[in-house]
Order: structure tokens, then sequence, then C-alpha cells
């Protein structure tokens, strides 16, 4: 089967470079796609590009046109190396690009046609456009000039609205640059909304300039912890730190909008506010002193829910608001332990003052007080799953991010959703086992496990299914403090997420995710991104056969990758030998396989390994 599956990748790209074999071909040219279209109808004949490409722009915002034909202009020079001319009358274009106003449409849908006339794409929306062109970058790849396009019909719109990725930069800052590399990335693959996680224990990285301190003291901590060497303690001896100065937020901000993604900041309280006590102490319950935390984990000192703490934390979401126009602002919620509010004579006079149950009821209050001045200023709250223990307002959404359990909750109870589990969409855990991933958080997180995320349960009616809005994965840095680290856990995993969040769930299918799979890790590799290269299959477990023979099958969903493999338990390197179809392997004594993918750039991926045996049983086994 995985013979076949890379039989196919060959004759794909065969298919695609031949006219005659257009028509019979486009279900594979759709099989390059990711996200999967909601639905693609092959065409006869193909479209041979001249030259000369023009393209028309038709429709009501001139200014979004512009820029629209801008990007497709750059896509098409990019693939055909030809000249591009913008500004041509629809009958005379090679290239037509419409905005349809259709108030009843989703404004992230588009249709693309190709044909023997040409490339017609239109939608009632910039935003369906400009993923229009998305999916046409991906049709018309770089460098594939002098090749017909098979003709094609697609009609696309997203399955969820919120389609999200999380950043955390509290713990490791990543420069701007980086986050613009990501966030192109994120606009091919249709995501829609950057979390910026910019506040924790570890540090403040936004500029408010009511409050200095927060970056000239809550900004920097004096080391971080060594590894994950928590007990005994072992510092690094480096000082760490910096920020983002609210200019260099909005150049991100704005960068992100031509990309057609929302950046949704988050102010993490009351908890993982070390940072900001170490600046502001008065805003505790205890005196302190309080330091920048150099280790990871949940801090029992949170934010006093005093009258200073309310005007510091306005004062701080006024600035906020000012650089961040998103709808949503992102209060964070989670993991603030009540231990000084239970020993807070204030904060007890508060419990009492308001008629509250206890600590986890205070906490509620504290967010809905909050809330109410987000609210007041237009824009609306996300938290974290644990502010449902206290009461929230309807109008707040919630992320679930301890499993599912609080989102169906919350669905249940009316409020919207973003589903986000540690068990699916941690990107910070673990791709491989360890050793393999020594930078990677607890946890096992493989490529197949994110696929099989699924933001809508069965236990939800259709009603309350409505409120989920969506899905993101999150990223946190505690053991990333590279960018290539970053990208190597985001990618490809997030491409699953993409998918999952895009297509249709009747398109679910993980052998034809794989086979879409290779052509973007191709595209990765040639944009210079540094994702984890998958592990090699067929190695997946130990085999037991109860013949003196055993069948090596490997495979892997890179076109053009090799496959470098040992029998004596080493791991491979540049020099071990290339696997070039299925072995018969001798297994009267036990055979410890080996398997690595190298990409054409000689970068090596993870080793996977299998140990054959010759058993009673014949059956397989861990």
């Amino acid at each position: 089967m995985r013979k076949l599956a890379r039989l196919i990748s060959i004759l794909l790209a065969i298919a695609i470079s031949s006219p005659a074999c257009a028509a019979e071909s486009v279900w594979k040219t759709a099989d390059t796609l990711l996200p999967m279209p909601a639905s693609v109808q092959e065409l006869p004949g193909s479209y041979l590009p001249h030259s000369t490409t023009a393209i028309s722009l038709s429709g009501p915002d001139k200014a979004q046109l512009k820029e629209l034909g801008a990007d497709a202009a750059s896509i098409l020079r990019d693939a055909w190396h030809g000249k591009v001319i913008l500004g041509h009358s629809p009958g005379q274009a090679d290239v037509r690009i419409a905005l349809v106003a259709d108030a009843q449409a989703n404004p992230e849908s588009y249709e693309l046609q190709i044909d023997q006339s040409g490339i017609s794409l239109k939608a009632p929306a910039a935003d369906g456009l400009f993923h229009g062109l998305q999916t046409l970058r991906q049709l018309v790849p770089p460098d594939s000039q002098g090749r017909a396009i098979p003709a094609v019909r697609i009609a696309d719109a997203p399955r969820f609205p919120y389609r999200g990725l999380m950043l955390d930069v509290a713990r490791h800052m990543i420069p701007v640059e980086d986050i613009k590399r990501q966030l192109d990335l994120m606009a091919r693959y249709k995501f829609n909304v950057l979390h910026w996680h910019l506040t924790d224990d570890q540090g403040w990285r936004l500029e408010i300039k009511g409050y200095p301190k927060l970056t000239t003291v809550g900004a920097w901590r004096k080391e971080t912890v060594l590894e994950r060497k928590l007990s005994p303690y072992v510092g690094d001896g480096k000082p760490y730190g910096g920020f983002y100065t609210q200019a260099q937020a909005r150049e991100v901000v704005e960068y992100a909008k031509q990309r057609h993604i929302t950046v949704i900041p988050e102010i993490d309280m009351p908890g993982h506010m070390v940072a900001a006590l170490a600046a502001y102490p008065e805003l505790g319950c205890t005196p302190g002193p309080f330091e920048v935390r150099t280790t990871w984990g949940v801090a029992d000192d949170i934010l006093c829910p005093s009258e200073a703490t309310f005007n510091f934390v306005m004062g701080v979401l006024s600035e906020v608001m000012e650089v961040f126009p998103s709808t949503y602002i992102h209060l964070g919620g989670d993991e603030a332990p009540t231990i000084r509010w239970e020993q807070s004579a204030l904060a007890q006079d508060i419990i009492r003052r308001e008629g509250l149950k206890n600590e986890h009821a205070l906490q509620g209050w504290f967010l809905r007080r909050v809330e109410q001045f987000v609210t007041d200023h237009g824009r609306m709250i996300i938290g974290w799953d644990e502010i449902l223990d206290g009461a929230p307002s309807p109008t707040a959404t919630v992320m679930s991010w301890r499993g599912m359990a609080g989102g169906i909750k919350a669905a249940q109870l009316g409020h919207d959703v973003i589903m986000s589990p540690t068990d699916n969409v941690y990107l910070d855990y673990c791709e491989g086992k360890p050793p393999e991933e020594p930078d990677c958080m607890v946890g096992y997180l493989p490529l197949k496990k994110v696929y099989a995320f699924e933001p809508v349960t069965a236990s939800l009616t259709p009603e309350q299914a409505k409120h989920i809005l969506g899905g993101q994965a999150n990223l946190w840095t505690e053991y990333l403090p590279r960018i290539d680290q970053v990208e190597a856990k985001y990618w490809p995993r997030a491409l699953a997420v993409a998918d999952v969040l895009w297509a249709p769930r009747a398109a679910r299918d993980w052998d034809r995710f794989v086979k879409r799979l290779g052509p973007q890790l191709v595209a990765l590799g040639k944009a210079g991104v540094h994702y984890r290269i998958p592990e090699v299959e067929g190695l997946e477990s130990d085999v037991v056969t109860s013949q003196a023979q055993a069948s090596l099958v490997l495979a892997t969903p890179i076109p053009g990758a090799k496959i470098r493999y040992t029998l004596d338990g080493t791991s491979p390197t540049a020099q071990s030998t290339v696997y070039d179809g299925p072995k018969t392997l001798d297994v009267s004594a036990p055979v410890i396989v080996n398997a690595r993918v190298e990409l054409g750039d000689g970068r090596l991926g993870p080793t996977s390994r299998a140990t054959f045996r010759l058993g009673d049983d014949g059956r397989s086994g861990q």
C-alpha cells in the first residue's frame, strides 16, 4: 500500500505536467491541496499559461482589489516567471478576479475555476478572494512555468469561523521578523487568528507607557532554569528579557491584517502575574518582595482584588485595546491558586460584601468586573476554561484547554467556545518519543493524534454545537528559545490543524491527508522552514512473526526524500543503506531496524525503530 502511494505521487507529477492527462488527473490535483476544499469538480481540458498574463479586477472595493491583484501577480510571477499585467478588462484577461456582493454568503467563501480560457476567482468579500489565492498558490507553485494546469472548479468555504494558532512569547521571545514568517505560513493554510500570549510569570513582553516598570523590571529575569532540573534547581546564570514596543506590536497587527489574520492579545489575570508584581508589588496581597520567575509552573502569588489592581488592569487594557483592534481580548483566567486570597483580609471582605460563595466565585467577580470594562469599549473577552468556576457572564467566550469537557459545559450553558485541548493541539508536546525531542513539554502528540482532533463532540445538540466557533493549537515556549525549534513544533502538525478546522468533516481521511501532506512539506522545505521531518512509516511497533522471515516495508510522505536504514541497532547516518523497496528479513534471531528520512538538502529526520523477531503465535505487539 505504501509503495502504491509513492507510485501515485510520481504519476501525479507526470499527469499534472501533461495537458492530455489533465481531465483524468484532477482528483489527484485535489490531493495536493491543504486544507482540503469543500468541493472539487473536475472539468475537461487544461489551461496553459502564456508568456504574458493579464489580470482583471472587478468589484466595488478598489483598494482591496488592488492589494489582492498585487498578491495574485506575485503568485503568478513566482510560478511562471513571465510578465504579469494588472488592469485588463475581464473579456481580455487570462486571470479574472471579482468581488461579487452577496450578503447571505460566507465572507470567507470563494469559487475558483480553471479552464481553457484561463483562471476565474470570485468571492463575496476580500477574505474569500484571499483564501482563493492561497489555493491558487498551491495549484501553481513556484517555478512551475511551462506546465499545463488541469481544469477544475472549486467551491470552498471554511467549516469553522475561528482557526487559530497561539504563540507564547513570555517564556522566550520571538523576533518580529520571525513572527511575520509564521503569519505568512498561517495565511497560506487559511488560519485567521494569531493568539499572542504576551505576559506571564517569566516576563512581561508588551510596552505599557502608563506603567513603565512592566518593561524595565517585569520584562527581565535574572536567569532561566537549566533544562528540566527543577529539583535541585540549577540556573543557567544568563539574564534574559526583552519586550515589544507598541510600534512593533502595531507592525505585527498590520502585517497580519494584510494577510487576513486577526491578532488577539492575551494579558493573563489574575494569575500568571508575577512579572507585573515584581514591577509593582503593591498589586499583591502580600508585601513581597516579588521576582520575575526563573522557573516554569504555577505561582501562588496572584493579583489582589484591590481598587489599585483594577486601576492598573484598566490602565493596561486601555493601552492594549489602542494597539490591538481585535474584537476579542484574552484575559487568561487560568491557573490562579486561591491561597493568597484565602489569607487576605481584603479578599475575604469582598467575598462577604458581595455575598460570594468562595474564592473561585471571587475570581468570577474579578473577571466580570474587568469584562464590563472591556465590553464598555466595544470588545469581548476570551478566557481559559477555568473561568467557568466563577460563573462568567453570558457574553464571555470560553477557550477549553483541559480537555473537551470545559468546552462542552460552556456550549451547553450558551457560551461561545474555542476548543483547544491538550490531548490534541498542544504543539509543545513531543511529536516523537524522548530522547529524540529533548526540547518538548511532557506529553506525546504525534501528527496522527493532532489530525484526530474534532471540535464538535457527539454530546452536543445541533443548537449547542453552533456555539463551537472553531479551534486553536497552542505553542508554549518554555523549552523553545530558538525560532528553528518553534517552527519544528508548529510544522507540520499545524497543517493537520488547518485541515481539521477548514475542511468538511466528511472529508477527514488520514491516508489521504498524508498523501496531501507530501507536496506541502516540499513547499515548506523550499521556503526554508525548519519543519520537523516526519518519522519513517512502517516501524510504529515491534513485529512478532511465526515465520523465520518477515517483510520490511517502509515509506515517507515526502516526495523525493530518501530513507536510510540499519539492521544492527545503530542509528542511521548519511552513509547508511538507502531503502529502495520491500525487504525480506531473516528473523531467526531478533533484528532491530532503525530508519530515518533524508531530505534533498542532507537533513536527517528522527530515528524510527522496531524489533522484528520470531514468536509462537505470529501476533504483532508493542
